[in-house]
């Protein structure tokens, strides 16, 4: 079918490892706490949202937990249990049929978290410092609310080898459940993020200090979800330039650049960054990009309150190699078919992001003239 952007870079195909994608436009991951209770089971609601996203070139998950203690958030989903496996198995049956392809994002959150998801009330992270941040825990009222995060404890060598085991777990259960592959989530303030930077790793051992050993954390994660689905079918969320949750490194560019070196050595498929989307965010510097592209080959995915024209110039310009949009996909289910044939987006009602039934979630449509 012929379109009016003929000349569209976010519309032409690329190959991302085993996965020949149709167009560049990424369904970027996004929490919105839809899962059934109890036990964080993904649904047939869940199957049809991403279903009707399926003509995205590649869908990537709203975040799931590998474990009970990974979990942040009231109702997020997991992929850990056998009802979860066969939960997600719903969703990635109804996203092929519709012509999609789809990778789970795996999640720890570390620090971020709160004691009513916790087995002993207590968070695990690097060090035992707070985030100073909230996260969003349903009560027993049935009302979600932003509550304070506890102050974690530390972990121990042997807490450190048994995430990774969950980790790895986890991309097994994923592949059962028939996804494409993985995305491991390694930004925004959650665990692998916290041994990347000093202001969350005081750590003196083997994880923390140097470059290289706050690094070393999230390579072995990679290289243990790796072995499982293959190189060529993981990929990493990595978040450069986020300042907020006690997370304002003044070493982390350089510690990414390090990670992504050893990234590209191991023959990941791709990086994808989260790039600050709040409103008076910094822009990401031009040299940060290209240093990117020389210390990885893989393939670059960049995300945050990209619109049309800003994805166009970045993928023209050869400092990404696909685009993806957050909030855009929830009010525009159709979002390539809009971009295709210059169609005006629909806004989206942002009281209804997070928990829920299928107002807000399912209910927005396709453009029709």
């Amino acid at each position: 079918m012929t379109t009016t952007n003929a000349h569209s870079a976010l519309l032409a195909p690329f190959q991302l490892g085993p996965m020949q994608l149709p167009n560049r436009i990424v369904m970027a991951p996004m929490t919105r706490s839809r899962s059934t209770q109890p036990g964080d089971v993904p649904n047939a609601m869940m199957a049809t949202y991403y279903a009707q996203r399926a003509r995205a070139g590649l869908i990537v998950s709203e975040a799931t937990q590998i474990s009970p203690q990974g979990k942040g958030y009231s109702f997020t989903p997991g992929i850990y249990s056998e009802e979860q496996v066969q939960g997600w198995k719903q969703v990635t049956d109804a996203v092929h049929a519709a012509g999609g392809r789809m990778v789970l994002q795996l999640w720890h959150v570390g620090r971020m978290s709160h004691a009513s998801f916790q087995e002993d009330g207590v968070p695990v992270a690097p060090s035992a410092l707070s985030p100073d941040a909230q996260v969003w825990v349903v009560g027993d009222d049935g009302v979600g609310r932003m509550v304070d995060c506890p102050m974690p404890r530390a972990m121990t060598l042997q807490d450190i080898q048994s995430v990774i085991g969950d980790f790895r777990h986890a991309a097994a259960n994923a592949m059962r459940a028939g996804f494409d592959g993985v995305e491991i989530h390694g930004g925004n303030g959650y665990l692998l993020d916290q041994f990347l930077r000093t202001t969350s790793n005081h750590r003196t051992d083997a994880y923390g200090g140097s470059m290289a050993h706050r690094s070393r954390f999230v390579e072995e994660v990679a290289a243990a979800v790796a072995s499982e689905v293959g190189v060529e079918r993981t990929g990493i969320r990595l978040a450069p330039f986020i300042t907020q949750r006690n997370m304002n490194c003044p070493e982390i560019i350089p510690t990414i650049l390090h990670l992504a070196k050893q990234l590209d050595e191991m023959g990941l498929s791709y990086i994808h960054l989260s790039e600050a989307d709040w409103d008076d965010a910094p822009q990401i510097p031009e040299d940060f990009r290209h240093a990117l592209r020389r210390a990885y080959s893989g393939a670059v995915i960049v995300a945050g309150k990209y619109d049309e024209q800003r994805a166009e110039r970045i993928l023209k310009e050869g400092l990404a190699d696909l685009v993806a949009f957050g909030r855009p996909f929830v009010a525009n289910p159709d979002l390539p078919n809009r971009f295709a044939k210059s169609l005006p987006l629909a806004g989206f009602d942002g009281s209804t992001l997070f928990g829920g039934d299928a107002r807000g979630y399912i209910d927005y449509q396709s453009y029709s003239s």
